[in-house]
């Protein structure tokens, strides 16, 4: 089969190059027109670990701005465009609706079956109306003329590649099962050994990824207020803790990472549409309601210990070690690092920032407000406390010594819990999330 992504971000282009790896025939279509002319360069536009060498190796794709040429010639179409959030946080679907317009127009033209895959992130119904909208571009009968099916997507970012040959399962959504045996097929050729398969209807495959982001999200948020209780309590720590209540297989120990919370493209959009979907159907979620709760006020815990260990902030210099919201990643988008500054200067500190994939991003962000340092060495120079924002092993390989030898007052707060607080308190000002004093 011959596919087609519509969407070259983060999800289209890493599933795209991965098939066409595999030595499917890939269409690349996307509006922005610079991403088509940098792909025919062999220039990425994302910064994401082993991707650079996926473009390399995918003889097979071919980035188009032409839309119908991405239907007319494939048997498979995928939409994998944003959904980005609305000003009151729900969803805003418009390219998602635009692109099954244009697919529908294409059709229009198209003999032959074809099967479209909606791979963006959607709230339950939204495939539905998808159909609904090619049906009346196409004048086609979706379960006849075409097919459809929701097919979430579950990679992280800074994780992709790894992740969409390595998958923990695979979710269809299916109209009808001719749509679901065209897509079931499809992902049979890719793998060859099958991951862990689950067949469902449209709606369930949506609320699937909504709920599974949210109960990543709660886990995330609960570690979090166990660590705020433990920074309270003498002789507490929440890695221990953690560690403890991981070993429960009926918890198990990922997402028990406590820290200053999570941020990206996903968790906090995909949390609060889910929310605003919620009360728009009726219901209160208060479970999901705190969770976000608790992480918007997270990152400002870093500042809090940051007056604990130094005293007053105005004057003094801060060095802000991790910008992107994660690490392997370049992305900043609702990143915990840009609270943690807009905090920091709010109460007149002078800031310095370093990151290693992320500064260009932070430049457009900070403007001319921070400091940018080149390496975490020179961002620590002269400061008068240094935190930890993510946890990007460059800064792990930092010692007490590096911290003694470039400061002017030797303080650290480690908000993502990198360092071995045994080592670090009995040298340096320290202090911890979840570490009780």
């Amino acid at each position: 089969m011959k596919i087609s992504f519509f969407g070259l971000g983060y999800v289209g282009l890493v599933t795209s190059l991965a098939f066409a790896s595999k030595g499917f025939i890939v269409y690349g279509y996307d509006v922005d027109k610079s991403r088509i002319e940098s792909l025919r360069n062999k220039k990425l536009y994302i910064y994401e670990p082993g991707l650079q060498d996926l473009l390399e190796r995918s003889g097979n794709f071919i980035p188009t701005e032409n839309y119908e040429e991405a239907v007319m010639k494939t048997n498979v179409t995928f939409i994998t465009v944003g959904t980005p959030s609305m000003p009151d946080g729900s969803i805003d679907l418009s390219y998602v609706r635009s692109t099954a317009e244009m697919i529908g127009k294409a059709l229009r033209k198209k003999e032959g079956y074809h099967l479209v895959v909606v791979k963006s992130t959607v709230l339950p119904g939204t495939t539905e109306e998808v159909a609904k909208i090619i049906e009346r571009e196409s004048g086609k009968k979706v379960g006849k003329d075409f097919g459809i099916c929701m097919n979430p997507e579950f990679l992280r970012e800074g994780n992709a590649v790894e992740d969409i040959f390595k998958p923990d399962r695979i979710v269809i959504g299916c109209f009808d099962d001719r749509s679901g045996d065209m897509l079931e097929g499809l992902w049979r050729e890719f793998y060859g050994d099958m991951p862990p398969l689950l067949r469902t209807n449209l709606v369930n495959a949506e609320f699937i990824k909504y709920a599974s982001n949210a109960f990543l999200s709660m886990k995330v948020s609960f570690i979090n207020e166990v660590a705020n209780i433990a920074q309270r309590v003498k002789g507490a720590d929440v890695e221990v803790i953690a560690k403890g209540i991981g070993l429960d297989k009926r918890i198990g120990p990922l997402f028990l990472k406590a820290g200053l919370g999570f941020g990206g493209s996903c968790f906090p959009k995909d949390l609060t549409a889910f929310i605003k979907f919620s009360e728009k159907m009726g219901y209160d979620p208060r479970l999901l309601k705190g969770a976000k709760d608790l992480n918007d006020e997270q990152p400002y815990k870093a500042v809090e210990l940051a007056e604990n260990l130094i005293g007053n902030l105005n004057g003094r210099k801060i060095a802000v070690l991790g910008l992107s919201f994660k690490p392997n990643t370049d992305d900043m988008r609702d990143a915990v690092s840009i609270r943690v500054v807009n905090s920091l200067l709010k109460k007149g500190a002078q800031v310095s920032v370093y990151d290693p994939a992320a500064m260009e991003n932070a430049r457009r962000i900070f403007g001319d407000r921070v400091e940018y340092a080149r390496s975490a060495v020179d961002c620590i120079r002269g400061a008068d406390c240094a935190i930890i924002v993510t946890e990007w092993d460059e800064f792990r390989d930092l010692r007490p010594e590096d911290f003694i030898r470039n400061m002017r007052n030797p303080a650290v707060v480690d908000g993502r819990r990198i360092y071995n607080p045994r080592e670090f308190a009995g040298k340096v000002k320290f202090s911890a999330i979840g570490l009780g004093t």
